[in-house]
């Protein structure tokens, strides 16, 4: 059970959603059934929040990633286009 939680975890199966209490909840449900003893559960609980982290933080790179190809097909422009816009209009105004 302990290496299909991992496994499951590790391919982003709800890596992102699972918070502190709910790993912490899941582990001790594995130490109570004797599948986990109580000295890897800290570990356990730790590496798993871990590759939660890391989950969410893959997950947030891809989403970006697809965002902005998305406003990029569309062509709408980002913060940093209208901001180079901005300073552009700002150096014509002043040379007036």
């Amino acid at each position: 059970m302990k290496d299909l939680l991992k496994k499951g975890l590790a391919l982003g199966l709800g890596v992102a959603v699972f918070s502190k209490e709910q790993i912490e909840k899941v582990v001790d449900d594995l130490v109570k059934k004797g599948e986990v003893s109580a000295a890897e559960s800290k570990e356990l609980v730790n590496e798993l929040i871990a590759k939660g982290e890391e989950g969410q933080k893959e997950l947030q790179r891809v989403v970006r990633e697809h965002l902005n190809k998305l406003l990029s097909e569309l062509n709408i422009p980002t913060k940093e286009d209208i901001k180079r816009l901005e300073e552009r209009l700002a150096r014509l105004e002043s040379k007036d």
